[in-house]
């Protein structure tokens, strides 16, 4: 059943000027190179449009895998083959703990500003409906379309290295939560020898050491930009998960340039020397 007639699950024509569109993102993007404010994470500012920081990633982050399911059952046909079914699941795997399990996981969340929300928001309602799309109707839908796209080998290297993005930034996200929770157990053994209680650790920051923190200050981004890298190798270089790719560099790279900057305010040029923001040699 249609949501929206005609545009969600998006018609030929539809899908064809949305994925126009989203050609544009890079555009938009490029303007948070001009504006230093950001309302999340480590940027996160009071303000009364603040949200709640789980409810917030959770509620912005779920739509796109829930479209992408929801186009997989609209538009396909009912012989899928089983390529098809193995991206969608990508991408559910990714989000399930992305969008699901990580604010959950974390010891604590920074408040989400709404403009934060919706821009995110509205970036997941477009991948996932050009992404769904695409895998449910306008890529290949037979085993013969796939053969003459993309080869076993090719798909099983992207799968690999989807896998390897997807470890990767669980290890990384995993490192940056366990400096938390040392401080909340710092506190907690300060607040027993006092006889007091102690406090959500709330914002409590260091510069991470393990792993490739050693080299960059963002590896779950250049993490994530590899696993999508390969979902898009696995798709043939599919126009929709190309842009996907770069949409994510574009919306992710200036966030961390700045967190770099923000890092060496912070801590001084000393602690993070030799570090890169998010590409070793690069940037």
């Amino acid at each position: 059943m249609a949501l929206i007639h005609n545009w969600l699950p998006p018609s030929p024509e539809n899908y064809e000027a949305l994925l126009f569109i989203w050609k544009l993102f890079p555009v938009f993007a490029s303007l948070q190179w001009a504006v230093s404010w950001y309302g999340m994470g480590k940027t996160s500012t009071p303000s009364r449009l603040n949200l709640p920081g789980r409810i917030a990633w959770l509620t912005m982050e779920s739509p796109g895998f829930l479209t992408l399911l929801y186009h997989m059952r609209t538009l396909a046909p009912a012989s899928l083959p089983w390529q098809n079914k193995v991206l969608a699941a990508l991408f559910v795997i990714h989000y399930s703990y992305r969008a699901v399990a990580f604010p959950f996981l974390q010891p604590s969340m920074a408040p989400i500003h709404l403009l934060v929300w919706i821009s995110a928001l509205a970036f997941q309602l477009m991948n996932g409906t050009l992404l769904g799309a695409w895998l449910a109707r306008y890529g290949p839908t037979t085993e013969a379309e796939w053969a003459g796209r993309v080869s076993t080998l090719q798909f099983v290297v992207g799968l690999g290295l989807f896998y390897v993005g997807l470890m990767g930034n669980y290890y990384h996200d995993e490192e940056l939560r366990e400096i938390r929770r040392r401080e909340g157990r710092r506190q907690e053994a300060v607040a027993r020898r006092a006889g007091k209680e102690t406090a959500d650790v709330g914002k409590h920051y260091a510069v991470p050491e393990k792993g490739l923190f050693k080299k960059v200050l963002y590896p779950h981004y250049l993490l994530e930009w590899v696993e999508w890298t390969g979902f898009c190798m696995a798709t043939g270089w599919a126009m929709p998960a190309a842009l996907f790719v770069v949409n994510e560099v574009v919306s992710m790279l200036p966030r961390a340039v700045k967190g770099k900057r923000w890092y060496k305010e912070k801590f001084g040029e000393e602690k993070i020397r030799g570090r890169w923001a998010v590409l070793p040699g690069i940037v």
